[in-house]
């Protein structure tokens, strides 16, 4: 059974500062055993270069910036390839300013094509800044909807999506989203992993999230698994139309298919009648639906 898997990473590999139960094993199995993966994460503000050395910090070995896929990078090729030779103003951190010089975007603040939004905490000069490009013609591009993202188990922070409405509401003008769960993200990232002739139906999505990972994945034909070790609860599953191939309580539980290669009974997803009746979750989401 060797397929290739797409992985969020916090709530699916780590939880603040902790490795999930099963996170270090399945990573070392993906490796010995040549299993295609990629990790893809919404988050703009690391390069992938970070995210395996808080990873190695985290007690993994063997991984590299290859591994990695962030929005930011996701953001950079979409703009090269709709528009290679482009200029954007960032409002970002130093994942998003990297993924941009990489891709040969250079930075303008006179008269960009693009404002790009990512994570951070931008001056209130710099937000007025991009407000006064975007009504001067640039067009606004944020790497990812999410309006709010975690810190730790009880605290939270502004996301891209939230600094994007805020621009989208102070010029009148939409942004194009990217990240999860934007199809762009998912073909790319497989690209990445399998090559340009590969079916997305060999690639399998593990995420935490609904409106995003699992979302995304449905939506462009891939399988999609959602883990319970992040922001979903089994009940939350009643509240959505799409629903994920299977459901894993974390990602020990593929560990565990993988070792023995057989189907493993604990990844089969719930019917909507199994679950507890419609309840109105008042959990935090996300997906930001400007």
């Amino acid at each position: 059974m060797k397929r290739a898997y797409l992985l969020d990473m916090d709530g699916v590999i780590y939880r603040e500062d902790q490795l999930i139960e099963g996170a270090s094993r399945l990573i070392t199995l993906l490796l010995e055993r040549n299993i295609p993966f990629l990790f893809v994460t919404n988050n703009s503000a690391p390069t992938p270069n970070d995210l395996a050395v808080k990873m190695a910090h985290l007690g993994t070995k063997g991984l590299s910036s290859r591994h990695f896929y962030t929005s930011a990078l996701n953001t950079a090729d979409f703009l090269r390839e709709m528009h290679p030779v482009c200029t954007a103003f960032a409002l970002g951190e130093g994942g998003l300013t990297h993924a941009l010089q990489e891709a040969r975007i250079p930075n303008d603040s006179i008269s960009p094509h693009y404002v790009v939004v990512g994570e951070g905490s931008p001056s209130s000069e710099k937000i007025t800044k991009a407000h006064e490009l975007i009504e001067k013609g640039a067009r606004l591009v944020a790497t990812n909807p999410d309006c709010w993202c975690p810190v730790s188990a009880h605290k939270t922070r502004p996301g891209a999506g939230a600094l994007t409405a805020y621009l989208e509401t102070s010029t009148g003008q939409r942004a194009y989203y990217l990240g999860k769960p934007n199809p762009y993200m998912f073909s790319r990232a497989a690209k990445r992993l399998l090559g340009a002739k590969s079916p997305v139906r060999e690639v399998v999505m593990i995420g935490d999230t609904m409106e995003t990972d699992i979302r995304g994945a449905i939506e462009i034909g891939m399988q999609a698994y959602l883990v319970l070790s992040g922001s979903t609860a089994l009940e939350d599953l009643r509240n959505y139309v799409y629903q994920p191939t299977r459901v894993l309580e974390n990602v020990a539980d593929l560990v565990k298919e993988i070792e023995s290669g057989q189907h493993c009974d604990r990844l089969s997803s719930p019917t909507f009648r199994s679950l507890a009746p419609a309840t109105h979750s008042r959990q935090k989401k996300r997906y930001s639906t400007a």
